[in-house]
């Protein structure tokens, strides 16, 4: 087995030699009008500091925008007010940009004009770190198998799709390791208050990078509210609570973006573009079912399927409701989004994938559930009182 892992870290490795040989060519001005307004964020971020947050036209007086337009041949690119993914406030006062804010800080953190390479190049690292540990830890034959496939597929999908939104090289960081830390809590990992927490923030902070991300929580969500209504437990009660904390506290940067530019902190910049009724559209579910967005999509849901049926523990079985769970309100959300994507539920199916992965390399001997337990074991408030906090 040693020699089958040494034999696919060095197909990783390769894998991702040649995505960051490909990176390394990348332009930033590439005729993408949402890649506009990332950079913009972060030279406004860069400029002003945190009070780069607001992203008024009204601070556009060193032509970043228009010289940005401009690269791509925007047409009316001397006029603001007709720049892309950029909307008039309701008040009519000013205009702002929709998108939040986290895409636009993490590629701050680079020198300006040489920000999308390098944050794709770390984000390849950084799944390919994920890929390996996946490779290294799996002990069984079919374990190491799937973490072979998944983790060169993994490494692959972040050229296509990352490439086609600058937001998704972040969320496929936050979907790895909340994959890592989803499958530890229900397998074993006795600092579950903590891990709860973590994994809260990690989702809420993911919205920071794509508003539509703030779905990758609604099958938490359900499990933790499920669970407590149907065990009425001072631990799932206090499990539930400081998931959701964490998952507010997480939004904060949101919250203050909203506050600033719309005058509101639960009113998106967005405004009336995303809170559209939403409804089945057979053209979209025509696409998604033509995409090679739907083979993962399969793949995600008989893995689940699996996990529920050959999971050996209570803990494991816990792990895809969860999974099963977060799958089906997701999926139901974009199918009745009425528009598509090559990416829009690509988060989903990594995050579902990364947790059904490490869930797969994580369960060797023993494994206690959360909640509840194998039908011969202990009784349900027995087990309850076993889970260290």
């Amino acid at each position: 087995m040693r020699a089958v892992r040494v034999f696919f870290s060095l197909l990783f490795l390769a894998i991702l030699a040649s995505n960051v040989r490909a990176i390394s060519h990348w332009s930033e001005s590439r005729g993408v009008y949402d890649d506009i307004c990332y950079l913009r964020q972060a030279h406004l971020f860069q400029r002003f500091g945190w009070t780069g947050i607001d992203t008024s036209l009204a601070h556009e007086t060193d032509g970043y925008l228009a010289g940005k337009l401009r690269s791509i041949d925007f047409p009316n690119w001397n006029e603001p007010t007709r720049a892309p993914c950029h909307t008039e406030t309701a008040d009519g006062s000013k205009w702002v940009m929709t998108p939040p804010p986290g895409t636009g800080f993490v590629l701050a953190l680079f020198p300006e004009g040489f920000q999308v390479i390098p944050l794709y190049v770390l984000a390849n690292v950084i799944i390919a770190g994920f890929a390996l540990y996946g490779l290294w830890r799996a002990r069984e034959p079919g374990s190491l198998t799937l973490a072979a496939v998944f983790g060169a597929l993994a490494i692959y999908f972040m050229i296509n799709p990352t490439k086609a939104s600058y937001s998704m090289a972040p969320t496929m960081v936050v979907c790895a390791l909340t994959g890592l830390l989803t499958a530890r809590l229900f397998i074993g990992d006795r600092r579950r208050l903590l891990m709860i927490a973590i994994v809260g923030l990690l989702l809420s902070l993911s919205v920071s990078f794509r508003i539509a991300n703030i779905v990758l929580a609604a099958g938490y969500f359900l499990f933790f509210g499920v669970s407590f209504l149907v065990w009425r437990t001072r631990e799932s009660f206090v499990s539930g609570l400081a998931l959701g904390l964490a998952f507010l506290v997480g939004l904060l940067p949101v919250f203050a973006a909203n506050l600033v530019n719309s005058g509101h902190p639960l009113v998106s910049a967005y405004g009336g573009q995303d809170t559209a009724a939403p409804y089945l559209d057979p053209a979209v579910l025509a696409a998604y079912l033509r995409d090679p967005q739907f083979p993962l999509m399969v793949v995600a849901c008989a893995g689940t399927a699996l996990l529920w049926r050959f999971g050996d523990h209570a803990g494991v079985r816990q792990l895809a409701l969860l999974v099963a769970g977060n799958l089906a309100l997701n999926l139901a959300f974009f199918a009745t989004h009425p528009v598509f994507t090559q990416y829009y539920i690509i988060p989903i199916l990594m995050l579902s994938l990364w947790t059904l992965l490490f869930a797969a390399v994580l369960t060797r001997g023993p494994a206690r559930g959360f909640i509840a337990q194998k039908s011969d074991g202990p009784r349900p408030r027995e087990m309850l009182s076993r889970i260290p906090h």
